[in-house]
């Protein structure tokens, strides 16, 4: 291989799946390379092939599938053929792997230093466990972890999910290897994790020279840390670019849509009207271009010419024959002025009219009894929190991971063992009571959709079964009433009939959301509680689980307590927003009140801390320590510890007051609001005010 030569190739590589009784090709002639010291970013929709592609990279075979023709090449020997014995010199030694789940990419049974060691030693990296542990507290400092020698000692459950990702990439690092292949590490991350998780990859990149292969469906992230572009649709590499050539002048249609999707929270009302058609079905796809189904360019040709992937300038190839006749990516968002995301209309109700009131709400979880006589104590996650909601109306909460999102919804179903306050739903049920305990009417008319469909759905059960089983349960529904309101619910969601008898395994991940918003919808509830719906989700699949979510509620007139990290869309969906932190609201207001000055501190760095989908539009530099910081001794201001802009002898000592901004928006700071008003993030960011 030549000095200057890519550090890894990959050349014409086709795979296959054995599904049922056939194999059925995922990857078709692939050809990629990573050149020393870069960053290659992958995108696409959800079973494009990025993950299969990835494995390629490591010479990964998983069960069931086989590579059909290609190779690897990696320092002159094609992994795909190399013996197991071989690879596993090379895993992890010289190519190393950050999974997108670090928490069971982990073994809870050994404590993360003892994990680390072991990679040490197994590839005999140091020659004794003493070296090996100082190896180890170097490298946990190295990733910004505090204090190495407790986080050494501790159980990954002891870790929250920002440090187990930074111990996985610690480990990924132990060995000084050449290529680190990251699929998804920021998906499950709130943003200021996400943002602590991308310095820290970018910083180790300069610092080492790393060569990275970022597997991602977030085009903010890779527009950040990307050298250059792949953009991958049903197996096949579509486009190839520069960063700043991908989201400039983006050629393919395919890519064009994909950028177009992504809703940009500086930019709100910017035009995002190039929303993909439909969805990927491979079942579907024609012998030529994989997209032409779904591009509205495709000619007859489209459909039956295989189109290959040629270069058009340099560094630059794309897989589109009619590139040069189709309009430009400005001239067709200059020309489309209807917005992707139309959210329903602030609900008109009456003064008094409200459907769930929360005051003073406290929740969490009670502590084992360690003496038979005493009373288990509660540990308190939400403390204090109030707001309401009104019918047809969608409040979002917002905040980072262990903020108590999560939390208040559980409160507000009865899952948690210990709630006080009052909870109100429709004026006339106690929410504080227990799920068990619970009227069957209020079991019915609040439902809660959960962040993660594989978790939620019986694999054991058809489609129509999970569906069905509300309407037998509320409704008495049987026979042929049964199955015409299934399939009813089903076109509700856009799916046909054929997905009636399928089971969760062979949908998609948008499509297994699709079905358990049926299963809550077929209870007709007035009240959803939509619990990280769309974190794992691809954008184009985003865009339609919300569209499909404001179009249910505009039909059915449904309220939503809409909980997510990705400010992005709660800026397009919300009505209302409320800003969460160790439990307590610091700000309310509605979705434009709450996105434009005067911010909450934790606002502020909430919203400095989401990654755009443009390359000119940098992060900002100081975001280092941004991370949620709980401590044993909480200070009356529960951001104090954390607040740019705070009064040490005030903030830590005297509870905030409420500052009213507006007739709906207020936030709990000692600052002065004019103060806060000169602290603007949209001229801070991007150098202009909103």
């Amino acid at each position: 291989m030549e000095r200057n030569g890519p550090i890894i190739e990959v050349r014409g590589l086709t795979v296959d799946y054995w599904q049922q009784d056939r194999w059925a090709t995922v990857i078709e002639d692939l050809s990629l390379h990573i050149n020393p010291a870069e960053t290659l970013g992958l995108v696409g929709e959800s079973g494009c092939g990025k993950s299969t592609t990835a494995n390629a990279f490591l010479g990964f075979r998983p069960r069931g599938a086989r590579y059909r023709s290609g190779s690897t090449i990696f320092e002159g020997q094609d992994l795909l053929r190399l013996p197991d014995s071989a690879l596993q010199r090379i895993r992890g030694g010289k190519i190393s792997l950050v999974p997108q789940n670090p928490t069971t990419a982990l073994s809870p049974a050994i404590r993360v230093g003892n994990q680390i060691v072991e990679v040490l030693m197994v590839h005999r990296y140091c020659q004794t466990t003493a070296e090996a542990r100082d190896r180890t507290l170097d490298l946990l400092a190295r990733v910004g972890l505090p204090n190495p020698q407790a986080i050494f000692s501790r159980y990954p459950h002891q870790l929250s999910g920002g440090q187990q990702q930074r111990v996985i990439i610690a480990m990924a690092l132990a060995c000084d290897p050449k290529l680190i292949v990251l699929d998804e590490p920021t998906t499950g991350l709130d943003v200021t994790t996400q943002a602590q998780i991308l310095d820290l990859l970018m910083d180790l990149q300069s610092r080492y020279g790393l060569a990275m292969l970022y597997v991602t469906h977030n085009l903010g992230v890779v527009a950040q840390i990307c050298n250059r572009i792949g953009v991958m649709y049903a197996g096949q590499m579509v486009e190839v670019a520069p960063r700043h050539q991908i989201f400039k002048q983006p050629l393919h249609p395919y890519t064009q849509g994909l950028i177009a999707s992504v809703p940009r929270i500086s930019a709100p009302t910017e035009v995002r009207s190039l929303l993909l058609k439909g969805l990927l079905k491979r079942s579907e796809l024609p012998p030529g271009c994989p997209f032409a189904p779904r591009c509205g360019f495709a000619e007859a040709r489209c459909y039956a010419e295989h189109q290959p992937l040629v270069e058009v300038a340099p560094d630059h190839a794309v897989a589109c024959w009619r590139r040069d006749s189709i309009p430009s990516f400005a001239q067709r968002m200059a020309e489309t002025r209807s917005a992707v995301f139309q959210k329903c209309e602030t609900p008109v109700c009456k003064p008094d009219e409200v459907l769930l009131k929360v005051d003073s709400l406290r929740a969490g979880y009670t502590r084992r009894r360690f003496h038979l006589w005493r009373r288990p104590l509660p540990t308190v996650i939400v403390d204090g929190v109030s707001f309401d909601i009104r019918p047809g109306e969608t409040l979002a909460l917002v905040g980072e991971s262990g903020s108590g999102k999560t939390t208040v919804a559980r409160a507000l179903n009865g899952f948690l063992p210990y709630v006080t306050g009052e909870l109100r739903f429709d004026g006339r049920y106690d929410l504080t009571l227990p799920v068990d305990r619970r009227d069957r009417t209020l079991l019915r008319e609040l439902q809660l959709v959960f962040q993660n469909p594989d978790a939620s759905l019986n694999p054991r059960q058809r489609v129509s079964q999970i569906i069905g089983r509300p309407l037998q349960l509320f409704f008495g529904l049987s026979g042929a009433e049964l199955r015409q309101r299934i399939e009813s619910l089903l076109e509700d969601v856009r799916l046909d009939r054929r997905y009636y008898d399928r089971y969760p395994d062979e949908l998609s991940g948008g499509e297994r959301q699709r079905v358990a918003i049926a299963r809550a919808l077929a209870a007709e509830p007035k009240l959803m509680l939509c619990d990280e719906v769309l974190s794992a989700l691809d954008v184009s699949v985003q865009a339609n689980i919300v569209e499909l979510l404001v179009e249910l509620q505009a039909r059915r007139h449904i309220a939503y307590l809409f909980i997510s990290h990705d400010l992005a869309v709660v800026r397009s969906l919300a009505h209302r927003v409320g800003v969460l932190y160790w439990g307590a609201l610091c700000e309310v207001g509605t979705a434009e009140e709450v996105f434009t000055p005067p911010f909450h501190p934790y606002t502020y760095l909430l919203l400095s801390a989401v990654p755009e989908a443009d390359p000119d539009q940098l992060m900002p530099e100081a975001r280092k320590d941004i991370g949620l910081i709980v401590s044993d001794d909480r200070p009356a201001c529960p951001f104090a510890l954390r607040c740019p802009w705070k009064d040490p002898g005030r903030c830590s000592d005297e509870a905030p007051p409420w500052q009213q901004i507006s007739r709906s928006h207020m936030l709990r700071c000692h600052v002065p609001v004019e103060e806060l008003r000169q602290h603007d993030v949209w001229a801070d960011r991007f150098g202009h005010a909103r």
